[in-house]
């Protein structure tokens, strides 16, 4: 793990994943991948976690599979007790590492703060999480504090064409074909 007294900070940080519990005692450490692909955590170069307030370079000296989890070997990291001090940490890239996507398709970092309006003008709320189900994603969207309502949030299917009828980034809106009472 890189120590630098001012290490280059991501500019556009966003979380890919967690270090999970110790394995063994010569340092490695389970990783939790927030990827589609796990493995493809790997691909996003140099990591950053946020220690005491300070980023920090994280350099991988190596990972691999063991049966169901991913396991990392961090350098400098050599002995158990070490490598519990990073438990815990979230896994931060730099965004703008991540591939351009086709027309259609968009990252879930850039839906988050949206305005969820319905296709008669209601404002539903804003998009405060995102969640994978298996069969679809699913929209958190925080509710406005005067909801008609009185809902403090929605679960909202991202399906689109069937519910979600437009997202539009550069005005920061997603309408939607559905009930604002539900």
């Amino acid at each position: 793990m890189s120590k630098q007294s001012n290490p280059v900070v991501p500019a556009e940080p966003l979380v890919l994943g967690k270090m999970g519990s110790t394995y063994g005692i010569r340092g490695w450490l389970r990783v939790f991948s927030s990827t589609e692909d796990a493995e493809s955590i790997f691909d996003y170069q140099p990591w950053f976690i946020q220690r005491a307030g300070k980023w920090q370079v994280v350099e991988l000296e190596g990972w691999k599979r063991h049966t169901q989890d991913l396991i990392i070997k961090v350098k400098g990291i050599d002995d158990r007790d070490a490598a519990n001090l990073l438990t815990n940490c979230e896994i931060v890239v730099d965004s703008k590492q991540l591939p351009p996507l086709e027309d259609g398709d968009y990252y879930w970092k850039d839906l988050f703060g949206c305005q969820v309006v319905t296709t008669s003008g209601y404002e539903l709320g804003k998009i405060i999480d995102m969640m994978e189900t298996g069969s679809n994603d699913v929209m958190v969207v925080k509710a406005n504090l005067k909801d008609a309502f009185g809902l403090k949030e929605r679960l909202i299917p991202f399906l689109d064409g069937q519910v979600i009828k437009k997202v539009d980034l550069a005005t920061r809106t997603v309408e939607v074909d559905w009930d604002p009472g539900f």
